[in-house]
């Protein structure tokens, strides 16, 4: 391995990035959009619901009920209704998710004790928040009956009226149930998977594409010597990618970070080194820059957004995509990133993930190097 000529095709890589300007652009800005347009547009929580009610009954503890629905912050009681027409018009032009019917006898049945039937009305095309919504439901009911049942217990003289279990859940690593605290560490998997992969994907192709391969061969530098100059500019871009990413999870998102910094850069650096070397096979074997680029977008977004568990739960999907997952390098580094972030862990912890990492970047430098001929074809 000569240094001297590996700084030289450095060099010139940095060159070319500087000329073209709009690759440069791209490698800087996308991570920035991206983390933008995920981090304020995907989330998973689910509050703020809109729902109507039909109160048929009109009674003061219809309208108890109707208070502890709005008191509750993932309900907004948006209409009154007094009929199915409206409410299911309101519906289907999605001003509302769910209506509460109330009965007209509603308060004689709590007032009897016995049972009080409720209709809740639920907009199921997005079967997902549909299924939490009603979970929702269900809790300010259980609330709403407690209430009621201690009441009638104090009435009869019963002044114990505490639950034989006092459940009080502790939640670890993510306190406030918020999704982009988990949202934010996996997209930085993707974004540097993603990136990484399209950037170098372009490198070798350009160079047979603009008749400089022929230049390069006829120099005595090696494959090895090519491959290294050409990866080391795109690994820069990729660590100061990481580095703007980071700082963004901090400051924009106030996403915590609770592990080691060191760590998670290290570990970055394996990652990024495999995709960029990744991005730099597909180059080889494609030999044009536009199935390049279609072949580097199909083989690392893809499969990163969809099979990483960073948009998905892996152990929800099927057995045999389970296993095609573990084919997927971001999900090792996904997980490392979320172990990192929300719960401090090292790599004692993350041992398994990180042999994976570094097993797919030796492999990816390896085939790269294969890969690559000084001839030409």
């Amino acid at each position: 391995m000569n240094f001297v000529r590996v700084k030289a095709i450095t060099k010139k890589e940095f060159l070319q990035i500087i000329r073209d300007y709009r690759s440069l652009g791209m490698a800087v800005m996308i991570p920035v959009l991206l983390l933008i347009l995920f981090g304020f547009g995907l989330s998973l929580d689910v509050d703020h619901v809109k729902m109507s009610v039909w109160d048929q009954d009109k009674t003061y503890i219809t309208r108890q009920l109707i208070r502890d629905f709005n008191d509750s912050k993932y309900f907004d009681i948006t209409a009154h209704f007094e009929n199915y027409k409206d409410i299911e018009k309101a519906i289907d032009d999605r001003s509302i998710m769910m209506a509460l019917v109330i009965p007209k006898d509603f308060s004689k049945y709590i007032s009897s004790s016995t049972d009080a039937p409720l209709q809740l009305i639920v907009d199921g095309s997005d079967s997902n928040t549909a299924t939490i919504a009603m979970g929702y439901v269900q809790s300010v009911i259980a609330g709403y009956n407690a209430k009621k049942l201690k009441i009638e217990l104090v009435k009869r003289g019963i002044l114990n009226t505490g639950p034989p279990f006092d459940i009080r859940p502790r939640i670890w690593f993510n306190e406030d149930l918020k999704s982009k605290n988990y949202i934010i560490p996996g997209l930085i998997a993707v974004i540097m998977m993603v990136i990484a992969a399209l950037l170098t994907s372009l490198t070798v192709a350009r160079e047979w594409e603009r008749g400089t391969m022929e230049q390069l061969i006829s120099t005595p530098i090696s494959s090895g010597e090519l491959i290294l100059g050409k990866l080391i500019p795109y690994f820069c871009i990729g660590m100061f990618d990481v580095f703007v990413a980071v700082l963004m999870g901090q400051f924009v998102f106030a996403v915590p970070l609770r592990g080691s910094v060191f760590l998670l850069f290290f570990l970055g650096s394996f990652f990024l080194i495999g995709a960029l070397c990744m991005g730099m096979l597909i180059s080889i074997v494609a030999k044009n820059q536009f199935i390049a680029c279609q072949m580097a977008f199909l083989t690392t977004f893809m499969p990163s957004f969809i099979l990483s568990g960073f948009s998905f739960t892996i152990s929800n999907m099927s057995k045999p995509v389970q296993a095609i997952t573990y084919l997927v390098p971001a999900r090792y580094f996904v997980t490392i990133l979320k172990g990192i972030y929300l719960k401090g862990v090292g790599i004692s912890v993350l041992i398994f993930e990180v042999i994976f990492l570094v097993l797919f970047s030796s492999v990816m430098v390896i085939l790269a190097n294969k890969k690559f001929k000084k001839k030409v074809v």
